[in-house]
C-alpha cells in the first residue's frame, strides 16, 4: 500500500497540530451556516485515528451514521493539519478513474467544431485538440502531486481548487472520498490500485508520481453498500458513533450546542437535546442525530421572536427536525 518498509515523511509539528483542544473554525460558502468542530469524542478517537492514519499512510475509513460529523472530521483535519483539502462526493455514476481525472467530452467537441469553423491546418488541429488539453485532474492528482496538477491547470485554462486561508499545499493535501458506498465495488479497488503504487498515467498525460509528505486520504461511507473485503483491510477503521446512554448522549449535544451557538440559552441547548433524546428511542434508522439537533436550534435562534417562548416554539418545531420517519408529529 502507501508504505511497507518505511514511514511516511512526517515531521513532529504534523502531528502537534491536531493536539489543540481549541475549536476549527470551517470556513463555508455564501448562505451556509458557519461549522465548529471540536475534537472531543470519548477517548479522542477520532484525533488518535487521524494521527494513526498519518503514521501509517494508510486511508482512514470512517463509517457511522448521517449526521454523525465524518465529512467534517476530513475538513476539520485539513484545518488543523494547514493542508489544502480535495473533496470528491461520490454517486451511483462515479468510476475509479475519476478520483485520478476526468476527460472533458463536451469541450473537445466544441474546440474542434471552432476548428473546423476556422479552417485551421492539419497540425493546428493536431495541438488545439491533444488530448492532455482536455483532461481535468481528480481530487488524487491534486493528493498526489499538486504542483504537478497546478501547472496542468495553468498551462490549459482549467480550475484550481480553493484552498482555505492559512493551508498550504507543501504541508501535505487531504484528500476527501465521500460516501464510497454509493459506487461499484471497481471504485473502492481503483483507489486501493493508485495508492498502493503511488502513481498512475493519465491519458496523453505524463505520469504523476506521490510527492512528500504523502496525502491524508479520508473516506466515508454510510453502510448503504457492502464494501470490499480487500479494501477495508488496507484501511484503518473510524466508527463514529453517539454515545448510546441517554445521559452521555445529552451531554455530548449540550456541550457541542454550546462551542456552536453562543447566543443558546441553556434551556434551549438542554430542552432540544432531550427531545432529540426521546426521538432516537425505538426510531427507526437512520435515527436523528447530532445534525438534526444543531438544525433545530439553528432554526429556533433565526425565528424566536423577542418576548417569545422559545421552547413553546422548540416544541412546535421538532416535528420537522426530529420526526423524519413517522411522518407525523409525536
Amino acid at each position: 500500500m502507501l508504505v511497507t518498509n518505511s514511514r511516511p515523511r512526517l515531521s513532529p509539528d504534523d502531528f502537534k497540530r491536531l493536539d489543540s483542544d481549541e475549536p476549527v473554525i470551517l470556513k463555508t460558502g455564501p448562505g451556509v451556516p458557519e461549522q465548529v468542530h471540536v475534537f472531543d469524542d470519548p477517548g479522542n478517537r477520532s484525533r488518535l485515528a487521524v494521527k494513526a492514519a498519518l503514521a501509517s499512510g494508510r486511508p482512514l475509513l470512517v463509517r457511522g451514521d448521517p449526521g454523525v460529523g465524518k465529512t467534517q472530521l476530513a475538513a476539520a483535519a485539513a484545518i488543523a493539519l494547514q493542508r489544502p483539502l480535495v473533496s470528491c462526493a461520490v454517486d451511483v455514476r462515479s468510476e475509479s478513474r475519476d478520483l485520478l481525472w476526468q476527460f472533458d467530452t463536451v469541450r473537445r467537441l466544441a474546440e474542434a467544431q471552432i476548428c473546423g469553423v476556422l479552417k485551421l491546418d492539419h497540425e493546428a488541429v493536431l495541438k488545439q485538440l491533444h488530448i492532455s488539453r482536455f483532461i481535468e485532474p481528480g481530487p488524487l492528482w491534486w493528493g498526489f502531486d499538486w504542483a504537478g496538477a497546478k501547472t496542468h491547470c495553468d498551462a490549459n485554462g482549467l480550475e484550481i481548487p480553493a484552498t482555505a486561508p492559512g493551508t498550504h499545499e507543501s504541508n501535505g493535501r487531504v484528500v476527501l472520498i465521500d460516501e464510497i458506498d454509493k459506487a461499484a465495488s471497481d471504485l473502492p479497488n481503483g483507489l486501493l490500485e493508485a495508492l498502493g503504487a503511488g502513481r498512475f498515467r493519465p491519458q496523453g498525460c505524463p505520469e504523476v508520481l506521490m510527492s512528500d509528505p504523502a496525502p491524508l486520504v479520508i473516506v466515508t461511507t454510510n453502510e448503504e453498500r457492502v464494501l470490499p473485503d480487500a479494501f477495508i483491510r488496507r484501511c484503518l477503521v473510524l466508527h463514529l458513533e453517539l454515545p448510546d446512554d441517554d445521559k452521555e448522549l445529552k451531554q455530548l449535544l449540550v456541550k457541542r450546542g454550546r462551542r456552536h451557538f453562543k447566543q443558546a440559552s441553556e434551556t434551549l441547548l438542554t430542552k432540544a437535546a432531550e427531545m432529540l433524546v426521546a426521538d432516537r428511542r425505538g426510531a427507526p434508522r437512520p435515527r436523528p442525530g447530532q445534525a438534526e439537533y444543531f438544525d433545530l436550534v439553528r432554526a429556533i435562534l433565526n425565528l424566536v421572536k423577542e418576548g417569545e417562548d422559545e421552547i413553546a416554539l422548540l416544541k412546535r418545531l421538532k416535528e420537522f427536525a426530529l420526526n423524519k420517519q413517522s411522518g407525523s408529529a409525536s
